[in-house]
């Protein structure tokens, strides 16, 4: 078994460098290549895709894979070896019934949709962005058939991103919360509490917003001699390999909230990546859990830590000599309520804690709708205005604050969107076990230690990779399924404080 295995992991590593280096192209297409670029690189990355997707699915790793499942099961369940042959089983299987061709297609319609997407969101224009977005939800709806039958044609994509959750579970657990949340936003609306945010809305340079923020995530634990901050249209995280994880950060002059919680969100991801074991490098399984474990971490270091009274007390003060002649007339707790405020808004990355979750049931029902055939990409900017009216009462002015402000679609990420919400909810879960374990936590956050609760991290969840289904991984460490009760708990407990509701 030991030489069977050994070269299995030969063939998954070149497969992982053939991935990794599809990852830098296209990390380098959204913060530096020029946009005469993007016919070059849609080849470049089609061309490599297709050559990873040709090697994991050749018979020389279905071969392997036969001789190892049987062996595998003597194994102890959750060593490296046992977890890898039955991760790579599940996914080898899924992926064959995937042609190279259609791989080869999508990652070439998707490099340039993004491009044409920078474009069309910085002018406000659909009709540029629609004919891209159309191949993109053709290529989706031809990926969700080469998985049929199915319950629902959005179930194939919603387990890129979550393995084994289903439409109608993530159905039942929005239905569970959408009440809920909306009579939390009602209750704060009607309170006659006010909160004064204007403070974050002041001239801030961004060269003084990066140099806080990279302090801020140095002290948290992102570690930069494996990894790196640059700049970009939207915020997103990337890996190379466990040493070279990049995030970057989108920066508004006239807002601080923006860059400094977008920073902290990304190192959340990064830190994750970073925090992979050894011993899985080069491996399929040398990635989150799926895209929910991974929001957890984000939201929990951006929302749970960031948004909390103690890092305000941890980091406030530091924030002051920064922007003096901004901030010296706000007091902390004052500050603290501002970066809390409740209101409904446009942009998701913009929304607070309360009213995030609405933002991710429209775009829910969205995809749902283009998958299922009942919307077409011709009526999805009425179809957004209309929800946004529905869900949050508002009205977008234009399409750049409206059907555009989101990158994912471009990059053909139809299915992701649901892991954010179910995302905020598994950080509740993490975080009550972890306050469990670490009596002290609001303390060391007060006191901008954070080696404890990154180790309990990285011992509980980043270790792990994916070793582990994602609904296995919580129960690990809660105990427990996954249920909404802690994250509203957390949000009651919160905002009822800031809002004496």
């Amino acid at each position: 078994m030991e030489d069977k295995l050994t070269k299995f992991r030969k063939l998954l590593g070149e497969i992982s460098d053939l991935q990794s280096t599809g990852a830098v192209l296209g990390w380098d297409q959204q913060t530096y290549m020029p946009s005469g670029g993007a016919e070059g690189r849609a080849m470049q990355l089609a061309t490599i895709s297709r050559l990873a997707h040709e090697k994991f699915i050749s018979d020389e790793i279905g071969m392997i894979l036969e001789d190892l499942e049987p062996e595998a099961e003597a194994l102890d369940y959750e060593s490296d070896e046992a977890c890898l042959v039955r991760q790579v089983s599940r996914e080898y299987k899924k992926q064959c019934k995937v042609p190279s061709s259609w791989v080869a297609e999508f990652s070439r319609v998707t490099t340039l949709a993004q491009q044409a997407w920078q474009k069309a969101k910085a002018e406000s224009d659909f009709p540029q962005f629609k004919p891209h977005l159309e191949e993109i939800v053709k290529l989706r709806r031809q990926y969700a058939g080469f998985f049929a039958p199915f319950d629902n044609v959005y179930d194939p994509l919603l387990d890129d991103f979550e393995p084994g959750m289903k439409t109608a579970e993530v159905k039942g657990v929005f239905d569970e919360l959408r009440p809920q949340q909306t009579e939390l936003v009602r209750a704060i609306a009607d309170c006659g509490t006010a909160v004064d945010n204007s403070m974050l809305y002041r001239e801030y340079p961004i060269q003084k917003q990066w140099d806080f923020g990279v302090e801020v995530i140095k002290k948290l634990g992102f570690d930069f001699e494996r990894g790196r901050q640059d700049k970009s249209a939207h915020p997103f995280t990337t890996s190379f390999g466990l040493g070279d994880v990049r995030i970057t950060t989108h920066f508004d002059p006239n807002y601080i909230g923006r860059s400094l919680y977008g920073t902290v969100h990304e190192a959340g991801h990064a830190m994750y990546e970073q925090g992979i074991g050894v011993s899985l490098r080069r491996m399929p399984i040398a990635q989150g859990a799926s895209l929910g474990i991974h929001e957890s971490q984000s939201r929990m270091w951006e929302n749970i830590i960031g948004h909390s009274h103690a890092f305000c007390i941890a980091f406030y003060p530091r924030l002051q000599e920064y922007f003096p002649e901004n901030l010296g007339d706000t007091d902390l707790e004052s500050f603290y309520r501002a970066i809390n405020k409740v209101e409904t808004s446009l942009i998701r990355i913009l929304a607070d804690e309360a009213t995030y979750n609405l933002h991710i049931m429209l775009r829910f029902d969205i995809e749902l709708a283009l998958m299922e055939g009942s919307l077409e990409v011709a009526e999805l900017p009425e179809a957004w205005n209309s929800k946004m009216e529905e869900y949050l009462g508002l009205t977008p002015p234009d399409d750049g604050q409206g059907v555009l402000q989101d990158v994912h679609w471009s990059g053909g990420m139809i299915g992701y969107f649901t892991t954010y919400a179910l995302g905020n909810l598994i950080a509740s879960m993490f975080w009550e076990k972890m306050k469990e374990d670490i009596p002290d936590i609001e303390g060391q956050i007060e006191r901008a230690e954070f080696s404890e609760i990154l180790g309990w991290l990285r011992r509980n969840i980043h270790c792990h990779g994916a070793k582990f289904k994602p609904m296995e991984l919580i129960e690990r460490v809660t105990g427990s399924s996954l249920v909404s009760e802690p994250y509203m708990l957390y949000l009651q407990t919160k905002f009822g404080e800031i809002y004496r509701l």
